[in-house]
């Protein structure tokens, strides 16, 4: 059986327990598992620390408020005894001076005769295994010693006292974290209860926080392409996803254009291609039941049918150009091309064709021209606007090109001699199919001016028309020169 997906919302929220949980296992070990080691640890590590500042401050025989400090600072019990065990200096934590008596006497004074002098009660007592210590330091081959137990660390080395050979013990209690413990695990106890309630209540919020906006992207993506969609994002969340919902939105445009676009094929060129279908069937027909025997009206018959065949084939390819540049917003621009170049082929094409019925192709082409872009879609650009020109520019069969560099631009003019646009219609010509549709032209599809325009586009260029009624038009295409 297949396992079920958990939800995004659930699954945030599973995570963020899981986070809680881990962080708070591990601060129970370290606070009760490994705080004694721990402790220890710390505690012998300031020992030995403390050691290496009292023997740098055991020479000078005024150091006496230095040692106080470093005592009190790390909670130590300090001797400093001869070699027989007779006190020199004591100082522990509530150690404040010395009863007020000069350090310097205190220093070489106090205890000198040893641990029965009369001034013994100004210092603690020994501890009753200070001998088991002095023994242990003198066997030592390094000149000092350790060691330890549950409650009581000990270090002890040789030092230099007053100039004279003297030994440092250094004494500090290791069981006082025992009830540190105890109290720390009832806090931690309580901490953690908290913690965790109040951890799965902002989690239980940031998970619906996080999920709501996917969710509605979620919905949002389930309604692209339709009319009636309403699905609300709010912005704001985070980046990512208002990226995503500016993605979502942008591919919701594309496919209501393409829905668009279906629909505009179904409804306009359905009807253009069932023009030369029906001329074709007839025509064929006609061949079959009534012409066959007579060879000329056979042969105009078979005329009309090609000449419907290739009007049927440009149909078809217009239809499919345009259809690639919809679908492709932006053509990758890689390629230095000689627009000159292009533009002196696409007329000779022209003129080679047309030239035996009488049009003139009046050309003014500047040489080395050069653009960015498309080469095969820019002459494809050129001939539609050579051949609207050809189209419309009437019995005076005259057609202008001129390309000219002009203010960093490349300018190309295409001029007919023909009734013009009415000013009504001069703003309407770009749109796919409006020839076809309103002005009742020569073209095959009314898409030719429409490929320009969008080629145009792609190649970040402008293109305009201007026409006079009875003088003709002059369609203008400007490109960013190399």
């Amino acid at each position: 059986m297949k396992r079920k997906t958990l939800s995004f919302r659930k699954k945030l929220l599973g995570l963020f327990m899981l986070f809680t949980a881990i962080i708070f296992s591990v601060l129970w070990l370290l606070q009760t598992v490994f705080l004694q080691s721990f402790y220890n640890v710390m505690i012998i590590k300031n020992t030995k620390s403390a050691a290496k500042k009292i023997t740098s401050y055991s020479s000078d025989t005024d150091a006496g408020e230095q040692l106080d400090g470093i005592s009190s600072d790390n909670s130590l019990l300090v001797y400093i005894t001869d070699t027989e065990g007779n006190i020199l200096y004591c100082a522990d934590e509530y150690k404040n001076g010395h009863n007020g008596l000069d350090e310097t006497e205190t220093v070489f004074h106090h205890h000198r005769g040893g641990r029965g002098h009369e001034d013994a009660d100004n210092y603690r007592e020994l501890p009753a295994y200070y001998d088991r210590f002095l023994s242990e330091l003198a066997s030592s081959d390094s000149g000092e010693t350790e060691f330890m137990n549950d409650h009581m660390y000990v270090y002890g080395k040789y030092i230099d006292f007053g100039g004279e050979k003297a030994v440092l013990f250094l004494g500090t209690t290791l069981g006082a974290v025992g009830s540190a413990a105890r109290i720390i695990r009832i806090q931690l106890m309580i901490v953690t209860f908290l913690s965790v309630g109040a951890g799965f209540v902002l989690a239980w919020f940031m998970s619906r926080r996080f999920s709501l906006p996917i969710s509605q992207l979620n919905e949002k993506a389930h309604t692209l392409g339709e009319n009636t969609s309403d699905a609300e994002f709010r912005k704001g969340f985070c980046s990512e996803l208002d990226e995503l919902n500016a993605t979502l939105d942008k591919t919701d445009e594309k496919l209501k254009k393409n829905k668009e676009f279906q629909n505009e094929l179904l409804a306009n060129v359905s009807h253009d291609l069932r023009t030369p279908l029906t001329m074709i069937k007839g025509y064929a027909e006609m061949i079959r039941d009534m012409s066959h025997s007579d060879e000329k009206q056979c042969a105009e018959d078979v005329a009309v049918i090609v000449r419907e065949t290739d009007r049927l084939t440009a149909l078809v390819n217009e239809i499919l150009e345009y259809s690639e540049l919809q679908m492709s917003d932006s053509e990758p621009v890689a390629e230095n091309v000689d627009y000159s170049g292009v533009v002196s082929t696409v007329t000779d094409s022209f003129e080679s064709l047309y030239a035996k019925d009488g049009y003139v192709f009046e050309r003014s082409i500047a040489e080395n021209i050069r653009v960015r872009g498309n080469s095969s879609r820019l002459m494809r650009a050129v001939y539609n606007l050579i051949d609207n020109a050809v189209r419309h520019t009437g019995d005076g069969k005259w057609v202008g090109i001129c390309l000219k560099e002009q203010d960093g631009r490349a300018v190309l003019e295409i001029s007919d001699r023909g009734k013009g646009i009415p000013p009504e219609e001069l703003g309407r010509i770009w749109d796919k199919y409006y020839t076809n549709r309103q002005r009742k032209g020569k073209g095959v599809s009314g898409l030719g001016l429409a490929i320009v325009r969008q080629t145009v586009s792609q190649h970040n260029g402008t293109c305009k028309a201007e026409s006079t009624l009875g003088r003709g038009s002059v369609f203008t295409v400007e490109l960013d020169v190399l």
